[in-house]
Order: C-alpha cells, then structure tokens, then sequence
C-alpha cells in the first residue's frame, strides 16, 4: 500500500492573505470611512445587542492594521499546521469555535457590565426608588463644571465607547487553534508543557492592572481550543482503539478458519 500523503493546506493561506489585502485595502480609505466599516463588522455588545449576529462571522475577516509579517506567518503557520494535521472542515472548526465561543462570552460579560453600569436602583417590587427633589451640594459643584468633570458622566462615557468598541480581527480563533494543537501533541510531555504554556500567557494579562477585555477573550479563546482538542483526542483515541479491535477479530477469525 502507497504512504498516505500529507494534506497540503489551502484555506489557511487563502484566508491569511485574504484578511491582509483586506487590510491594505482598508488603509487606504479615509480614517471615518474606515473605522465605521471595521465598527459596523465589530462583535462589540452594541452590535450584538441590536440583532447584528452576522459579526461573529463577519468580524473574523477584518483586523484593524495590516497584520506585522511576524504575526502573519505566525497565524498561517498555526492555521496551515491544523488544517494539514486534521483537515480544513476540522480546522474551521476549532478556529470557528474559539472565535464565536470567545466572542459570545466575552460579549456576555460585556453587556452585563454595561447592563450594571446604566441600571438605575429599584425597590424589590420593581418601583425606582423616589429621588428626593434637593440637590446635594457636591452634585450641584458638580454639574456647576461641566459635564466633563462629573464622573458620572465619565463613567457613562467610558460604557458607550466599551460598548461601542472595534473588536475585530483572527486573535481568538487563533488562540484557540493554538491551543487545540498544544492539547493534541503526540508527546505526554510536549503536551503538557505546551499546554500549561499557553494557559500562563493568557493568564498573564488578564491579572495586570491595565486589562482589557480582548484580553479575557484571549484566554478564554485558549481554554476553548484547549477542550476542543482534548475532544478531538479522546474521538481519535476511540477510533484508533476500535479499529485495533477490529482487525485484531478479524485477524483471530482467519486464524481459526485455517485450524479448521
């Protein structure tokens, strides 16, 4: 029998250089142009609280600058390596699963902030609470400067701009890919130094004190490639096994046939 061939990836490039002319066809338009197609096609909580689902596929072709040639061959080299190891339907999927799953989750969290943020108090029977009609003095120093100075003003602006924030790009399927592929090593101990790895760098920036949510979404994109890849070796384990079985009885039954 011939040795099986290596599948030679071609949705991994495709896409890569997709995304880059993309970007380079992006950069080119004005600054306002450009920043409300990437806002418009961002799986930001004002996107996806108004219906605009299509994001989560959509936000996955776009990045906000052409992609640094480190970080472009590094993305083709995950992506080329998953699609050639386990296929381009498989590939998809683990990238498909850590960009929307991390996007969702990250969006979850989002909007409950925001949801937090822009509540007003209310009484157990779901009445606002009355507000008494005297103003304290420091609201009135307050709004005597300006609404720049009120921070509850700042606070309501720094809401709509999270909410409203680009979020774009292939970083969560990514990490996810990357993290599928560590969890799936042929190697126990490669396995899980490559593993426990990843999980530290996306920790790390999720425990710094100028932490943003791309950054729970990256860790959280890793912990999704992580279970995805140990499904996809559990499923692999399985077929081998059963395939062991089965040549193994057919094997003894022909045995048999040539005592007899």
């Amino acid at each position: 029998m011939a040795p099986r061939l290596p599948r030679l990836p071609w949705v991994a490039p495709l896409y890569v250089g997709a995304v880059q002319l993309g970007a380079h066809a992006a950069a080119r338009l004005p600054r306002g142009r450009r920043t409300e197609l990437l806002r418009r096609h961002s799986t930001n909580v004002a996107n996806l609280r108004a219906g605009r689902w299509e994001t989560l596929v959509t936000s996955a072709a776009f990045v906000e600058d052409p992609l640094p040639v480190p970080y472009g061959a590094g993305l083709l080299a995950a992506l080329g390596t998953a699609e050639a190891r386990w296929g381009a339907a498989r590939a998809v999927g683990v990238f498909a699963v850590g960009h929307i799953g991390a996007s969702l989750l990250v969006y979850a969290g989002l909007r409950g902030r925001v949801a937090q943020g822009r509540t007003p108090p209310a009484t157990a029977g779901g009445t606002p609470t009355p507000t008494p009609t005297l103003t304290p003095a420091p609201t009135r120093a307050l709004e005597a400067l300006g609404d720049d100075h009120d921070p509850r003003h700042a606070a309501t602006r720094a809401l709509d701009a999270t909410a409203r924030a680009l979020d774009v790009g292939a970083s969560y399927g990514f990490n996810a890919t990357l993290g599928a592929l560590a969890v799936t090593l042929p190697h126990r101990g490669a396995r899980t130094a490559a593993t426990a790895g990843l999980l530290a760098l996306g920790i790390r920036p999720v425990l710094r004190r100028g932490r943003t949510f791309t950054d729970a979404g990256h860790l959280v994109a890793i912990a999704l490639g992580v279970a995805t890849g140990c499904v996809m070796r559990a499923a692999e384990t399985y077929t081998y096994t059963s395939r062991a079985a089965e040549t193994y009885a057919m094997r003894a039954a022909e045995t048999r046939r040539r005592l007899t």
